[in-house]
C-alpha cells in the first residue's frame, strides 16, 4: 500500500519590492503539494489509521522534501518551514492531520533543513481550488518575527471529493523591512510567556 499521487504542484513567489522600497534581499516563498487519493474516503468511520499512516506519510515526506529542496537549492538555504493538508468532501480533518502530523512525514523535512522549531501547519476540509495556506516559521527560532510569513495558493483541480492536498511550504530570508522586533524584547518588556 502506498499513495496513488495524482500530481505534484510548486509554487514560487520572488518579492523584490515591498511597500514601495525595494527589498534588500529578495523573499521566495516556496510551497510545493501532493495530490493524493484519500485512503479512508469512502469508508465506514476507521479507528485505526495508523495503517495507511505508516505506508504513507513517510512516502509523501520524502517526496515532497525533495521537490521542496529541488526548488529551494539546499536544505540550508532554506529559512521558515510549514506544512498544511486539506481534504475533500468525502474525508474527514482527521484524514488530513493524519498524514502530516506524525514524525513519519514530518521529519524528513526537519533533518534535510537542520531544523531546531516544530513544523508549523493548517489542515482543513474543502473542494478543488481550496487555498492552501501554509503558516512558517524560523526552522531554529520560533520568535524571529520576520520569518512569520503564510505561503498562499490552491491547485484548481483538488483536492477532489475523494482526495487529499499535502503540501510543506519554505521561505528563503524573511520580510522584507520587518520593523515589530521579536518575541523575546517583548517578554522583557511585558513578562508574559504567552503573548
Amino acid at each position: 500500500m502506498k499513495p496513488a499521487i495524482r500530481k505534484i504542484v510548486t509554487y514560487v513567489e520572488n518579492t523584490l519590492i515591498e511597500g514601495g522600497k525595494a527589498a534588500p534581499r529578495p523573499l521566495r516563498l516556496i510551497g510545493v503539494a501532493a495530490v493524493l487519493d484519500n485512503p479512508w474516503a469512502g469508508r465506514d468511520f476507521t479507528d485505526d489509521l495508523s495503517p495507511e499512516i505508516r505506508a504513507y506519510a513517510p512516502v509523501l515526506g520524502e517526496v515532497l522534501t525533495r521537490e521542496i529542496l529541488a526548488v529551494a537549492g539546499s536544505g540550508e538555504a532554506i529559512e521558515g518551514y510549514g506544512k498544511a493538508a486539506i481534504c475533500g468532501t468525502l474525508g474527514e480533518i482527521e484524514h488530513a492531520s493524519a498524514l502530516i502530523h506524525t514524525l513519519h512525514f514530518g521529519n524528513h523535512y526537519r533533518r534535510a533543513v537542520g531544523a531546531k522549531t516544530y513544523l508549523a501547519f493548517t489542515n482543513l476540509r474543502g473542494g478543488p481550488n481550496t487555498p492552501i495556506m501554509i503558516p512558517l516559521m524560523d526552522k531554529n527560532d520560533e520568535g524571529r518575527r520576520s520569518h512569520y510569513l503564510t505561503v498562499h495558493f490552491q491547485v484548481g483541480d483538488a483536492p477532489a471529493p475523494d482526495e487529499l492536498v499535502v503540501a510543506l511550504g519554505a521561505s528563503i530570508g524573511g520580510r522584507p523591512h520587518h520593523r515589530i522586533g521579536d518575541r523575546y524584547q517583548d517578554l522583557k518588556e511585558v513578562g508574559d510567556l504567552h503573548g
